[in-house]
């Protein structure tokens, strides 16, 4: 497979410090559309032996040198090889045209990042994990549901996007009525932007937010919109996903067979989060007629909201210790 040559920024451009525990290194992998995928790698100073190995994905319209990095450098300190790696079509990886997602594609590039962590000369293949967070938690689900390979699998604030794409926020658009008139609002963009050749941009977070707004569009201004994690490739942070740009989410649920996962999962939440019912209503149901419970686990953070777990939200929300703990156990 011949790669594209992708335009990597070499300077240190994170929303956080870099650790001097760690070795940091840019890399590249494909995945089996053929689509470059650009990744931060980092690896624990002075480590000799081969390592368990993670790779970390989200938040949904974040970039690698968001929370992503953030949760891939710790792991690092913590003993394992990570990389962050950006999604398809958007950030520093490839993918044409810009800012599409996909549930097949993205779930994709989460086996595309397993692919490449076991071909790795530094990585124990036997010992690989994933990260996902917030619409990437779902995507990790969906991907620990698929790959075998993956021993054990964190969810942090989690969205499941495709019920929210079908069903909109808390379900309060869940009718074939209003399915319909979003799908045909949908279509009527498509031949816009098949007549101009170009794909319009859905918006990114709200910018001001209006006072009447509800807590989580101030909850996601205070994250994507401020120096706590404004990043210039961030889709959130600036332009947003294409107006067409998650259609299919719609109709192509993801985790119709996470009740099937043997392997290790940790799904975990702030309980004063608006998005905690994904995480529920996502354990509830991958622990149904599950016979591999014991190694599933649901972890509610008290007084934490759902971007607190993006970057500690200045209260040390994200529980580090409890997530090298779960690795340590099943990347054995």
């Amino acid at each position: 497979m011949i790669m594209e040559e992708l335009k990597l920024t070499e300077e240190w451009d994170k929303t956080f410090p870099k650790s001097e525990k760690v070795d940091h290194t840019k890399v590249c992998f494909h995945n089996r559309y053929g689509i470059t995928l650009a990744a931060d790698m980092y690896i624990p100073k002075n480590a000799e032996e081969k390592l368990p190995a993670i790779a970390v994905c989200g938040p949904f319209g974040a970039v690698k040198e968001q929370a992503a990095g953030l949760y891939a450098q710790t792991m690092a300190e913590r003993g394992f090889l990570t990389i962050a790696f950006d999604p398809s079509f958007t950030g520093e990886s490839g993918g044409e045209p810009r800012y599409m997602a996909s549930p097949d594609i993205n779930t994709e590039d989460f086996q595309a990042a397993v692919d490449f962590l076991s071909t790795n000369d530094r990585v124990d293949p036997e010992r690989i994990g994933i990260i996902g967070i917030c619409g990437w938690g779902g995507m990790a689900l969906n991907t620990a549901a698929l790959d075998t390979r993956i021993k054990a699998t964190v969810a942090s604030t989690m969205y499941d996007m495709t019920r929210v794409n079908a069903k909109g926020y808390f379900d309060a658009e869940d009718s074939a009525g209003a399915r319909y008139e979003k799908k045909k609002a949908l279509n009527t963009q498509r031949i816009e932007d098949y007549k101009s050749g170009t794909y319009a941009l859905g918006g990114g977070v709200v910018d001001p937010v209006p006072e009447d707004a509800p807590f989580f569009v101030k909850d996601y201004h205070d994250y994507y919109k401020t120096e706590r994690g404004y990043h210039p490739r961030s889709l959130n942070s600036n332009g947003g996903w294409n107006v067409t740009g998650c259609m299919s989410f719609m109709n192509q649920p993801i985790l119709q067979y996470s009740n099937e996962i043997r392997s290790a999962v940790l799904i975990m939440h702030g309980e004063k989060a608006h998005s905690c019912y994904f995480s529920r209503d996502a354990y509830a149901a991958m622990v149904k007629d599950n016979p591999y419970t014991y190694n599933k686990e649901l972890l509610i953070i008290p007084g934490a909201v759902h971007t607190d777990l993006y970057d500690g939200g200045g209260k040390n929300a994200i529980p580090f210790d409890k997530m090298e703990e779960f690795f340590r156990t099943n990347l054995k």
